[in-house]
């Protein structure tokens, strides 16, 4: 059995809902059970999907406020006020404020853009900036993507005599702020249709608006900002981004050419993973370690080489980024690793004098995969006597709810059920680990430790090919609610796999159901070899891919998850070097097992865990679900009973035996009768002098000779004395078989051709009948 450290919830689509929209939309199986997943239960939903258009996109002016907007805005122009665009440091920032200038300068504003320091005015509406903005002659301000909890700061604006536009997106609180006008898709007092734009959508509703027709020159910057801000990828941000996607791959624009070549991106084949993980962190660098301010300019360059020199130092801030993360990251994990006070608790609180806090919410999320519990990564500031800091959580434990029942010790914080962030007193840290930890054991069970696996579409492998795979690009973009599907093929089997690599962690295999076959790779997936075996049913979950190799293109299944329900054998028979087969066992999961004390003495020096002999003591409760059999047992019985009692999800079969009689094989009734009338005709018969060179003769193995010699010897029929046997006169009538070596020879013998001869399939077909409690024992036969 192969224990995936993860739940599997396999979502199993209606299959005659797959069946009517298979054919009335002419599609796959594969992608009508993409589009059941996801919820459409008719041909006209799906088709209306499918055929998203510029109908999608609502009139800007359903936006509570829009007409006001458009009128201040006009009037700001008109009379050449200076306007001041208010942004955020992220990328839905720095898109949002590049489409809002874009516009005014468009429209012949003068107008200029200011993005706060994370590190020095921190997110949001900065009195200090806005004052500043007063000093510098400024009469309009407009926020993007921030700007709806700036109450304080809004009102001073206002107090100085400058009129303020909120263009925002996240959630309002229960008193707005004091602006001349507030655009928001989720407005109280508005009704506009579809609530989840990100902040570089609301800015390009008023760029529509003030255009008066559809800007579609700015649909390659809506895409970025939608996509890096992980909104919701549904009605209209579905056809901003899948529209945007386009643009960008036709794009003229300098910063989109520079972004490609830094990025090593082929325009042509931009698509949301390029924005996602390629586009969006190198526009998000900027903000997490300095000023975002220069991402506008960048976006807004009309010239290449001005636009190439700041990619570079776009990409050189995410490698910067990236090295501070995997910094903190490990530094992190040493904590939880050496810490008992930390490692022990539910909730990981971990906090560490001058850490980034533009990257803590990245080492949040990459130790929320490594342990799967909620975590909350905080830089603290001496200076300031703060550890500010963001979290991430786990289904089950709802972190803002949480976080809210400590709001004595959080007077700074905010959030959702997955995702927040906070602000305390950094001699609280410690308090507030002990407190959630506490909460934590109260909520979450056993099972919610375990990371789910969400598979949205369970596949048989004949479904899977070529035409398929391309055809489910047809339901791009995929995103946030409309995630990249996950396939499941269950109950398949192996036929063949290996490591790949130069260090051999990667895995490459075959899969076979129903006599179709499917490649699959797991990258870092090579210890995988170890622990699956041949003639089981496993079940598979990743990504369908097409691998092309020399101009031949070929399904492959990327692998995310392995499992099987089934016991393993693991074949280590005839593998003399202990150091060979050590290697692949899990030692500290398995139980050694022996059924002879020669055995132990001979591995006790090699093998590093305890070595158990086989006693009627044993059972699964002292032992391992994992049990390593080093030697053959005396009898079948002994065997059995061992299995019998520990019930072994895995077994490492070795039977390791220093003298096999196998290929010797049992002599024959004619060869005992040959050697008995030669040894009658001499009487005596010298064994030390004279064995070898009758061996020789006869063409015998010495070996034999001796067991025979032993037989008679045990029988009556002669007698040995230092080496001279010597026949009996008159011996007693007995079978050659009831001598007792006789018999334990014979059964030897077929305890060999049983478990350590017979092909593997043949081995695990016995073990198979045995835990399954279908093993019939000699005496009841």
């Amino acid at each position: 059995m192969t224990a995936t450290e993860k739940r599997w919830r396999i979502n199993r689509p209606d299959e005659q809902l797959v069946k009517e929209l298979q054919d009335g939309l002419k599609i796959s199986s594969i992608t009508a059970k993409i589009l059941v997943a996801r919820g459409f239960k008719t041909v006209e939903a799906a088709r209306a999907f499918l055929m998203i258009d510029e109908k999608a996109i609502h009139d800007p002016f359903q936006l509570y406020g829009m007409k006001e907007a458009v009128q201040r805005i006009n009037k700001a122009i008109q009379n050449n006020e200076k306007i001041l665009v208010y942004g955020d440091y992220d990328a839905d920032g720095i898109t949002s404020t590049t489409v809002m200038k874009t516009v005014l300068q468009d429209l012949g504003a003068n107008v200029s853009h200011l993005i706060p320091n994370r590190f020095t005015d921190g997110y949001g509406p900065s009195e200090r900036l806005f004052r500043q903005a007063f000093d510098e002659g400024y009469q309009l301000i407009i926020t993007v993507d921030n700007g709806i909890a700036g109450n304080h700061e809004v009102q001073i604006a206002k107090d100085l005599g400058m009129d303020v536009i909120v263009t925002d997106h996240h959630e309002p609180g229960n008193t707005l702020p004091p602006a001349d006008v507030i655009i928001h898709p989720r407005h109280p007092e508005g009704h506009y249709p579809f609530g989840e734009l990100a902040g570089v959508g609301v800015a390009f509703k008023v760029a529509h608006a003030l255009y008066g027709e559809f800007p579609k020159h700015l649909l390659e910057i809506v895409a970025i900002g939608t996509i890096a801000d992980l909104v919701p990828l549904l009605d209209e941000n579905r056809y901003l981004v899948k529209a945007g996607i386009e643009a960008l791959q036709n794009s003229t624009r300098p910063a989109i050419r520079a972004l490609c070549k830094v990025s090593g991106i082929n325009q042509q084949e931009i698509n949301e993973d390029t924005i996602g993980f390629s586009f969006g962190p190198r526009l998000n660098a900027l903000g997490r370690l300095g000023d975002a301010a220069p991402g506008v300019d960048f976006l807004m360059s009309q010239d290449i080489a001005e636009a190439t020199l700041m990619a570079n130092y776009l990409n050189e801030q995410n490698k910067e980024r990236q090295a501070i993360v995997t910094e903190i990251t490990n530094q992190a994990i040493a904590m939880v690793e050496n810490d008992d006070e930390i490692g022990n608790s539910q909730v990981l609180v971990i906090a560490e004098e001058g850490w980034n806090p533009g990257v803590v919410g990245i080492v949040a999320s990459r130790l929320v995969e490594k342990y799967y519990r909620p975590t909350i990564i905080l830089s603290i500031d001496v200076e300031k006597g703060t550890a500010k800091g963001s979290a991430r959580s786990i289904e089950g434990f709802h972190m803002y709810n949480e976080l809210s029942k400590n709001r004595e010790i959080l007077p700074a914080f905010g959030g959702h059920p997955m995702a927040a962030g906070m602000t305390l007193a950094m001699e609280d840290v410690d308090e507030l680990r002990f407190r959630l930890d506490q909460q934590a054991r109260e909520c979450l069970t056993e099972e919610d430790l375990i990371p789910v696996l969400e598979v949205d579409i369970p596949l048989k492998v004949e479904e899977i090919d070529i035409e398929a795979i391309e055809e489910v690009r047809i339901l791009a973009p995929f995103g946030t609610s409309f995630a990249k599907p996950t396939y499941a093929i269950e109950d398949a089997s192996i036929q063949s796999m290996r490591k790949i690599g130069a260090n051999e962690d990667h895995l490459k295999l075959q899969i076979v159901s129903n006599n179709h076959e499917l490649d699959a790779v797991g990258f870092h997936k090579g210890y995988l070899v170890d622990e699956l075996t041949y003639g089981i049913k496993v079940s598979f979950a990743g990504d369908l891919q097409i691998n092309e190799w020399n101009g031949r293109k070929k399904p492959q299944l990327m692998l995310q998850d392995v499992k099987t329900d089934e016991w393993q054998l693991f074949d280590l028979r005839g593998i003399r070097q202990v150091a060979r087969w050590l290697q692949t066992i899990p030692l500290e999961e398995v139980t050694f097992i022996a059924f002879r004390e020669a055995t132990i003495s001979y591995y006790e020096s090699l093998i590093p865990n305890e070595i158990h002999e086989f006693s009627e003591n044993i059972s699964n409760a002292n032992c391992c679900s994992y049990v390593v059999i080093l030697d053959l047992p005396h009898n079948v019985q002994m065997l059995e009973s061992l299995l019998n009692r520990v019930n072994p999800n895995r077994i490492y079969a070795h039977f390791y035996i220093p003298d096999s009689h196998y290929f010797d094989g049992m002599p024959t009734r004619e060869q005992f009768v040959w050697y008995y009338s030669f040894l009658r005709k001499r009487q005596t018969f010298h064994l030390r002098q004279h064995l070898t060179d009758l061996a020789k003769h006869k063409g015998w193995s010495r070996e034999m000779l001796i067991f025979m010699t032993q037989v008679f010897f045990e029988l009556g029929f002669v007698t040995i004395e230092n080496g001279l046997a010597k026949i009996v006169d008159n011996p007693p009538k007995k079978d050659l078989t009831s001598a007792k070596i006789y018999q334990e020879r014979s059964q030897q013998m077929d305890l060999e051709q049983t478990l350590l001869y017979a092909p593997y399939k043949d081995l695990r077909e016995w073990f198979d009948l045995r835990l399954n409690g279908q093993a019939v024992s000699e005496e009841e036969q």
